[in-house]
């Protein structure tokens, strides 16, 4: 069933929150409606991300089954979306400051040097995750893709640090299955062995 879901449909899901979040800040006569903008923009931004890094471990446990094929073959996709709602986030941000003068002010803030940290990550991840830059980096890809972990963690205090590190609990609910998975497929490869070979 999942195998025969068009790219289309899942690009047109991807695209719905966006459209959403723009016509909420297109049509609103609030002059907040860009800050309030913000959230939800940088929150699909990393649930995004997330998707398309528990593929992996997911396949790992459930071994066979048809949803975890289905998110790995497609997590490309899940993975150019975070960067598309990261960038719409972005934009929102730069335009509710309205200067530069006031974005480098705001710049050595840990809440907002996290995020240009893992945007300026994200660049590169998005414009090599087309066919052509897989085949043209060969081995060098899966080497440069590793750099999102980098991204997770600077998105994670990112969204925690925010206004006083009041995002903690939601950037926690939000990142708590990608941090058990992972943790899962460290203990498999590196931990498991060890002990294995001990007993």
């Amino acid at each position: 069933m999942l195998s025969r879901f068009s790219p289309y449909w899942l690009w047109l899901l991807l695209a719905l929150p966006a459209f959403g979040i723009l016509s909420e800040v297109l049509t609103s006569t609030d002059p907040k409606a860009l800050r309030h903008a913000l959230h939800p923009s940088g929150e699909f931004a990393a649930r995004f991300m997330i998707i398309s890094m528990i593929a992996t471990p997911l396949g790992m446990i459930f071994k066979g089954r048809s949803f975890p094929r289905w998110l790995k073959k497609n997590r490309r996709y899940f993975g150019v979306a975070a960067f598309a709602y990261a960038a719409l986030h972005l934009g929102f941000y730069v335009i509710k400051e309205g200067s530069l003068a006031k974005i480098l002010e705001e710049a050595t803030h840990l809440d907002i040097w996290t995020g240009w940290l893992a945007f300026l990550i994200f660049l590169p991840l998005a414009a090599t995750s087309f066919d052509a830059a897989v085949r043209a980096l060969g081995p060098r890809w899966k080497t440069l893709q590793r750099w999102v972990y980098g991204a997770a963690v600077l998105t994670l205090v990112h969204w925690a640090a925010k206004d006083g590190w009041e995002g903690l609990p939601p950037a926690l609910i939000n990142f708590t299955p990608l941090i058990a998975l992972e943790g899962y497929r460290v203990w498999y490869w590196y931990i498991r062995p060890r002990q294995t070979r001990a007993a």
